[in-house]
């Protein structure tokens, strides 16, 4: 609880105010106090979810504990914050270069790709160019799962800048990559006036210094590589646009140096599972994000299925793939025993053209078995995890991870988006010892893999490896404990708490500065506004009897930000459990009036016996009572002293109604002040 810090739940209970029955939620703190949470004030509590594994303890109820931790952490964070929200701004505030509107060979090229867009894919590409159009220098999220399309967006943002006579760095995590990248961009840009390069260790010293000279006098257009682009050799003639693939690939000290390299160059990032820092800055609105969550048509969900080693298995798999005339990659991450598993592959499976592939291969023996594979000559890859990212070989539709309980949740992910990349049903078969011998991390890994295979689960993958894995901190490189001690859903609120506290602080300070602030349709002093009530507020048992049911119906609602929310809620509640009671409308229409409240100021509401009663702001201080809304609502008392009463005790500035029979009748009291 965000006041109260960590209880544990005792399920929801229900209760009698003045012979009327409400729901709440209980919550058992140390030494079995219980604190009764209402339903109007779910938003106030979080599920904790710390580092897996770790018992959290519960706090004790009244004690200034948890408040000194939240303080802590509201500092700290604030701290961080700081400095993100001055980069933020520092950010917008600097001119970037202002790329021109599409012209002819724009349209061109985008009318030349051989699918049709996804509404996403479009979306984005029309976000990316938008950003590249405007002054301030882009910084854009693209997240999309493996295999939905961006790299067609990173193209087309590439050949636009390209037009207006600007470089483009694309970053990638691996050489292979690099040289896959290669190959898509000059296949997709072969007509066009535009210069593709890449560099990355298969290169000759003489070949990279070539690339680097056309680099510098600004005979390329894209230079695609590996962290050898953040090199102190590598000049560019006129960088217009950097694009990084799979961020969460790179060290810090390389994302250190982009830093210096990109402070007014367009960024964009492309990334299928990011990482929960990239994802925090998006989500806070410290980067602009568009997600690509459409499948290409024809795409089917890749099969995954768990088994201990067996050759059958191998065998039954491989010979399954070769008869459909598909490929197949084994996945073993030891290089020492690869040739091994090839021998086991051939014997198992005799007219098969098997052929290895790993990072400690000489760079021109691994190009050419990868264009190889790529080309169809060969019909089983064995190779460690260098295939991971960014390939694209529509043909290979199987893939057999060996010992996969040692990948990452991410990498598992990753490995399974190089099949499945046509139309042809794809099968991802996954080689671990039993379940009863591995560690619970590796479990709950394999279990996670196998549960998300749906088009598109990148994103929960995410999510859900930051649950095994537990949040470090999501604002940089001191890694605080914060998660552990409040939880990562607390961390989130009192995070959203510290950086709108903070703008409040900058806001304020620009209005002392004589800045004017930009006007915004409906100012709001508060957050939150309470509600106390003795009418019946809940879902009966009768209408939804699963309490499962019922409490996330409550988060639900409580969670609404909006009028339509509330409408689109109704409508759902009427679809799947027939016409809403009285008491459940009500409960709906509580909602409506905590938001009329909270216009007018008042952060407490209570509808006792017929009598309304709200409690202004408790901070004197605070700027409501020198705002447009307070003078309207004095102007409001003065003109209805019949109906209202407004009076001061204990520092406390209350307003009551009397004869307010219903929730609906609240409401129609606050709006006419408003």
């Amino acid at each position: 609880h965000i006041d109260h810090g960590i209880g544990r739940y005792g399920g929801l209970e229900k209760m009698e105010v003045n012979g009327k029955l409400q729901e709440a939620i209980r919550l058992v703190y140390k030494d079995s106090d219980i604190l009764y949470v209402s339903i109007h004030s779910l938003h106030r509590i979080a599920k904790y979810s710390g580092k897996e594994g770790a018992v959290p303890k519960l706090d004790k109820l009244g004690s200034q504990a948890w408040q000194n931790l939240k303080q802590k952490t509201k500092r700290k964070v604030k701290e961080i914050a700081f400095d993100l929200i001055r980069l933020y701004a520092e950010r917008k505030s600097k001119i970037g270069f202002a790329f021109a509107p599409d012209n002819y060979l724009q349209n061109e090229l985008e009318a030349s790709f051989i699918y049709e867009d996804t509404p996403d894919q479009l979306k984005a590409t029309q976000d990316v160019k938008k950003d590249m159009e405007d002054e301030a220098p882009m910084d854009r999220l693209v997240c999309g799962d493996v295999g939905f399309g961006k790299t067609e967006v990173a193209i087309r943002a590439a050949f636009k800048a390209a037009v207006d006579g600007k470089q483009t760095a694309v970053l990638v995590p691996t050489t292979i990559l690099a040289l896959q990248h290669f190959r898509t961009f000059s296949e997709r840009l072969k007509d066009m006036p535009c210069a593709v390069d890449y560099i990355n260790r298969f290169k000759s010293a003489k070949a990279q210094k070539e690339s680097l000279q056309k680099l510098n006098e600004g005979k390329t257009d894209i230079i695609i590589g590996t962290h050898r682009l953040v090199g102190k050799d590598v000049k560019f003639k006129d960088l217009g646009l950097l694009i990084i693939d799979e961020e969460q690939k790179f060290g810090v000290g390389v994302k250190d140096k982009l830093k210096t390299m990109k402070s007014n160059v367009d960024t964009l990032t492309l990334t299928a599972t990011p990482i929960p820092r990239t994802l925090q800055f998006s989500m806070m609105g410290a980067r602009d994000l568009s997600i690509i969550n459409t499948p290409p048509p024809n795409r089917y969900p890749v099969q995954t299925e768990l088994h201990s080693f067996n050759h059958e298995l191998i065998r039954d798999a491989i010979m399954y793939e070769v008869a459909r005339r598909g490929q197949v990659f084994f996945i073993h991450n030891r290089v020492g025993t690869l040739v091994e598993i090839e021998l086991l592959i051939k014997k198992l499976c005799t007219n098969v053209r098997v052929l290895t592939a790993h990072g400690q291969m000489e760079g021109e023996q691994l190009e050419s078995t990868m264009l190889d594979f790529i080309n169809g000559d060969y019909d089983v890859l064995v190779s460690t995890t260098i295939v991971e990212s960014g390939l694209d070989i529509p043909n290979a539709n199987t893939m057999i991870i060996n010992d996969a309980h040692t990948f990452g949740l991410s990498d598992l992910h990753q490995l399974r988006g190089r099949i499945g990349r046509s139309n042809k049903k794809a099968f991802c078969y996954l080689l671990a010892p039993p379940m009863s011998v591995l560690t619970n991390e590796a479990q709950k890994r394999l279990c996670s893999i196998t549960e998300f295979s749906d088009l598109g689960s990148g994103f929960q993958i995410a999510m859900r490896d930051l649950d095994i894995r537990g949040a470090g901190n999501l604002l940089g490189a001191e890694q605080s404990g914060f998660i552990t001690e409040i939880g990562y859903e607390m961390y989130q609120k009192i995070l959203n708490e510290a950086m709108s506290e903070l703008r409040e602080e900058m806001d304020a300070n620009e209005a002392k500065d004589g800045k004017e602030k930009p006007t915004e349709q409906k100012e709001r002093y508060l957050k939150d506004c309470l509600l106390d009530t003795d009418m019946e507020l809940l879902i009966p048992d009768s209408y939804v009897s699963n309490i499962t049911d019922r409490l996330s119906l409550y988060r639900e609602l409580d969670d609404s930000e909006v009028e339509s929310d509330l409408e689109l809620f109704e409508k759902k509640l009427k679809d799947r459990f027939g016409v809403v009671p009285s008491q459940t409308l009500e409960l709906i229409n509580a909602v409506r009036l905590r938001w009329c409240a909270m216009d007018v100021g008042i952060e407490k509401i209570t509808l006792k016996n017929n009598k309304l009663t709200g409690y202004f702001i408790a901070n004197q201080k605070s700027p409501f009572y020198q705002s447009p809304v307070f003078s309207v609502v004095l102007k409001y008392v003065q003109h209805n002293p019949k109906i209202c009463k407004m009076k001061e005790a204990n520092n406390k500035l209350t307003l009551s109604f009397t004869n307010v029979t219903s929730i609906n009748g609240a409401i129609a009291v606050l709006k006419k002040i408003n």
